[in-house]
């Protein structure tokens, strides 16, 4: 306001306004419409002048106004209310307003926001009073705007809020997409990237980001521009061609509790030497722009710091491209046109100023662009800065969006070092899974030259391993790992069964039919007029048979043919078989039954209490103090014996392991130090999102040992009834329902990766850094089908395993206890071949590479029970041998080609082997029922062979097949041989 105003100066607003800062806030448009104590008053007329605060509002309103007396009476301000009464249109309290004015000073000059058009009828009356009364009015925007520059703590809050979502959209959805874009080479237009970007700024939760969506808002439409048509206005529009790969500006802007910020970046495809020069000036310009903005500078010191910039770094033609100013101020507005940095600008900068600078130049030209469209570009970096005081550098909220030249600049061509500078990048399954398994062209650049020498040295590396595995084999043996591996189960010894100490401990009826006795765990059948007792783990089975009126009841014992009485009791007779007839039939079939079931139950609960000795005592588990980290509504399996409907229950993270408890009282702990892996696989393309953990030691789930215990959450519904009704696409109710479905999806995903997330950082990286535990996220990517338990799974590689979460029984692969893996029946006219691994511990039943593993391919399938069997007889000679390079189907069919060099010179009658025999051998080579593909194996003359002739000659090769061994052994041993081996099974004579 200027002085004779109703307020001389801004300062004395500044104190009647801060005296109820708590009280008052101004909406985004920064009109009078103010909110007081949580009450929008729309109708309401307030005039301040040098002593006094008038108020002119309805009754309601004016109570509420009543309560700021206090305050404005602290600030030496004297507040007067003037009420309006109902159904009166306010002409007598806007004439005590007006009178009020007129009194304040001898010429007064009343300020007004012109720009504001206020709407009703209370205020379109006061308006038209103030132009008939003659009195002079000014404009106050400006001195309003200098007022509310600085933000107060609660308001630099929500700019960075308003910061830090507008900088994930950009690198957690914006960069992605425009990199899918480059490197797949998609035409996508401009105006649809740039849609995308706005619903993922309007909704939050698809970047995992927690704020509020009914605060969270837009600031302008994204901006995506390339192709020679730039405009760095932020009221431009994003237009409707397609991406060129060249220079792409992005700009995104949103608003958060009304608060704006704002963040502006530019990518380069294929750059060239001088773009890259002129980007690190631009860069060096922004920084010294924002240096420049300190408590007390000019705000055209930013202005001068960019240009002072660019020259020294030689770039002159860049200061006459610059934008007219470098930034302006921001806040509840997204440009406030009366605090710009540029030169004309003298104004201070005050502490809590927020800023957009945004530093940019457009009209630049490149001569060796190929296309027309690449000729012509333009560059900006804006990032969103607030002021602190005391001089202290200003803070870049929108530092999570990076601008570095490695971090913007893309390679497509096969270019040199002189181009850009080659990274080369390995097929490392951990690289992989730290940039995300997403595909990257950013300065990552790939010399497709250098293939060849990758190749050739993935070779080597395969030699090297092959070395290694063969050692890694024979330390194993050697040490005794070939030796058993079954070990001594836990079990019941025969003298441990015992039916009754002595005879008066049987108790029974006079009956003499074959009875049981539960509580003995026994069976009473009659010998000889006399009930004679047998434990139920001497019975394998019984049987019920009936035969006309009679039914009989057969009991067969646990008897091997292969016993002989002992010594000490030379004329025991071994029991094998009893059979009783009987009048009774339903008596025979009840007998049997309670026979069975009691029989059933007893080993079941001895076999559980073998597994319960077995297992490793664990420790006990310490309840969080404080805070718990919980899942609540998962489902466990293998899930929790007993009958009734199975219910969710809670997995609670505490100090030293978790606890999955249910509401029927169970409770299931799984301590970390027993965690060998974990993995979070959310609901992508899948039907539950779960948390799995495969165990060092197994636990007991029930009644049952595991070493694989999941908890998850099914995200819609596996089975839905289907009515004989067709619904169309267009269907609200089924629209509702997907969208129902995919909100449930998001929710779940979102609760899962929170508790994965906490318990990461806060729990093990915190105190349990010594277990390198980590939840491993499976690479759908790298998925694959397979059939591991003899059905068809989706099987997903991580860091360090091959898993199969989903269905039971589950798959999880080590890749650490694999020593070397075969792929069989590998050819190009076959989709599918099989993948063996070979473990370190031989008692258990292409980034392979990269992970250190060593693989060989074959076209054959091979007897691995035979060769592991010859190995673990002769491990030194097996070494001696080659090892496992018996694998390398190229070596062997060098050696044979070799063979036949050898045979052309032998006489003909030298005794070698015919070519049926060699024929057989061949043959030999794969298991029962695989040969080489029917197609390659005929020949021309048997395109014409008739049924018969073919059966015939089906049958001979069967016999032929008959006459060989098995295919692994034999070709195991028929390689030792080539090597120098010996006869007697193919083992080597020892010297």
């Amino acid at each position: 306001m200027q002085e004779g105003g109703l307020w001389p100066d801004a300062s004395a607003l500044a104190v009647a306004v801060g005296s109820v800062t708590e009280a008052i806030t101004y909406t985004k448009s920064a009109s009078l419409h103010l909110w007081l104590l949580g009450y929008e008053f729309t109708e309401t007329i307030l005039v301040f002048t040098k002593s006094e605060l008038h108020a002119m509002a309805g009754p309601k309103k004016t109570d509420i106004l009543a309560q700021l007396s206090d305050a404005c009476a602290a600030a030496g301000v004297t507040l007067r209310l003037h009420p309006k009464p109902k159904k009166e249109d306010g002409s007598t309290q806007i004439e005590a307003l007006l009178a009020a004015c007129k009194a304040s000073a001898d010429t007064p000059v009343i300020g007004t926001l012109p720009k504001e058009k206020p709407q009703g009828a209370v205020p379109e009356a006061w308006l038209a009073a103030v132009a008939g009364s003659g009195l002079a009015t000014s404009d106050m925007a400006a001195d309003l705007a200098a007022l509310l520059s600085p933000k107060d703590d609660e308001e630099a809050k929500n700019v960075r809020k308003a910061a830090y979502l507008v900088s994930n959209a950009l690198t957690k959805f914006a960069v992605p997409q425009l990199e899918g874009i480059i490197d797949e080479e998609k035409k996508v237009r401009h105006s649809k990237l740039a849609d995308k970007i706005e619903e993922v700024i309007s909704e939050p939760s698809k970047m995992e980001i927690k704020l509020k969506a009914d605060s969270v808002d837009i600031a302008y439409p994204p901006l995506v521009q390339s192709g020679g048509d730039y405009d760095l206005r932020l009221a431009s529009a994003s237009k409707d061609t397609h991406i060129h790969y060249g220079v792409i500006v992005c700009s995104l802007g949103a608003r958060y509790a009304s608060y704006c910020a704002n963040v502006a970046r530019t990518y380069f495809v294929d750059p060239s030497k001088q773009q890259e020069a002129e980007y690190a000036a631009l860069q060096e310009a922004q920084a010294a722009a924002v240096a420049a903005l300190v408590e007390g500078a000019p705000m055209s010191a930013a202005y001068e710091a960019v240009v002072e910039t660019l020259k020294a770094k030689g770039q002159d033609a860049l200061v006459d491209k610059l934008t007219k100013n470098v930034g302006t101020a921001i806040g509840l507005e997204l440009r406030d046109t009366t605090q710009q940095l540029n030169t004309s600008n003298s104004k201070p900068v005050k502490a809590g100023m927020t800023f957009n600078v945004a530093v940019g130049v457009s009209g630049l030209m490149r001569e060796d662009a190929e296309s027309d469209a690449g000729k012509s570009y333009a560059m900006l970096v804006a990032d969103t800065v607030v002021c602190k005081p005391g001089g202290a550098p200003p803070d870049v909220a929108t530092t999570l969006a990076p601008k570095d030249w490695k971090e913007v600049a893309y390679y497509l061509k096969d270019g040199g070092e002189d181009e850009a500078e080659v990274v080369e990048v390995e097929d490392d399954v951990a690289a992989l899974a730290e940039v995300g398994m997403r595909k990257s062209a950013r300065t990552e650049h790939v010399d497709f030259k250098a293939r060849e020498e990758e190749r050739r040295r993935q070779k080597e590396n395969q030699e090297d391993l092959l070395q290694r595995v063969n050692q890694a084999t024979l330390d194993m043996l050697s040490k005794g790992g070939a030796g058993g591996g079954a070990g001594s189960g836990v079990g019941r010894k025969i003298t441990d069964i015992q039916a009754y100490r002595s005879v008066t401990d049987m108790q029974h009826n006079n009956s003499l039919t074959v009875q049981v006795d539960h509580r003995a765990e026994c069976v009473l059948v009659p010998i000889y007029g006399q009930l004679v007792p047998f434990h139920i783990l001497t019975v394998r089975n019984a049987s019920n048979n009936q035969d006309g009126e009679h039914a009989y009841i057969r009991l067969n014992f646990n008897f091997s043919g292969a016993y002989e009485p002992c010594a000490k009791h030379p004329q025991a007779a071994i029991l094998k078989e009893l059979s009783f007839r009987s009048s009774d039939i339903r008596h025979a079939a009840k007998v049997v039954q309670e026979i069975k079931a009691l029989r059933s139950a007893v080993m079941q609960r001895d076999k559980e209490r073998a597994e319960r000795a077995t297992l490793v005592q664990q420790e006990k588990l310490v309840r969080g103090k404080g805070r718990v980290y919980a899942l609540p509504d998962v489902w466990i399996r293998p899930a929790f014996g007993g009958k009734g409907r199975k219910v969710t229950g809670t997995l609670e993270a505490h100090f030293n392991g978790f606890r999955y408890t249910s509401p029927k009282g169970e409770e299931l702990d799984i301590m970390y130090r027993n965690i060998k892996h974990a993995f979070f696989q959310p609901a992508d393309n899948e039907m539950i999102a779960l948390v799995h953990f495969h165990l060092v030691n197994p636990i007991m789930v029930g009644k049952k040992k595991t070493n694989d215990v999941q908890f998850y959450t099914e995200v819609m519904d596996s089975v839905q009834t289907l009515d004989a009704g067709r619904r169309s696409m267009y269907d609200p109710d089924e629209i509702e329902e997907e969208q129902r479905e995919r909100e449930r999806r998001n929710q779940i995903n979102r609760q899962f990766n929170q508790f994965v997330k906490r318990v990461q950082q806060d729990i093990w990286e915190r105190d349990y850094g010594d277990l390198n535990l980590e939840f491993e996220v499976p690479f759908r990517e790298l998925g694959f089908h397979g059939v591991p338990h003899r059905t068809n799974s989706f099987i997903m590689p991580t860091v360090n395993c091959l898993v199969e979460l989903t269905e039971m029984p589950f798959t999880v692969i080590t890749l650490g206890e694999v020593n070397l893996v075969n792929l069989e029946r590998v050819g190009f006219n076959l989709r599918n071949f099989d993948m063996v691994f070979i473990w370190k511990d031989l008692n258990r039943d292409d980034w392979l590479t990269s992970i250190e593993i060593k693989y060989y391919e074959s076209k054959v399938n091979l007897n691995w029970k035979n060769i592991l069997k010859s190995i673990k007889e002769d491990p030194e000679g097996f070494i001696e041998d080659g090892g496992w390079s018996f694998l390398d189907a190229e070596q062997s069919d060098s050696e044979e080609e070799g063979d036949e060099e050898e045979s052309d010179f032998a006489p003909s009658d030298a005794g070698g082997e015919s070519e049926e025999d060699a024929s057989s051998e061949d043959a030999s080579m794969v298991s029962e029922g695989e040969e080489e593909s029917e197609y390659e194996a005929e020949s021309d003359e048997e395109a014409g062979l008739d049924w018969d002739e073919l059966e015939e000659q089906a049958a001979a090769e069967d016999r032929e097949r008959s006459f060989s061994d098995d295919g692994g052994n034999e070709e195991f041993a028929r390689k030792r041989k080539s090597k120098g081996g010996g006869g007697g099974g193919g083992k080597k004579p020892r010297r």
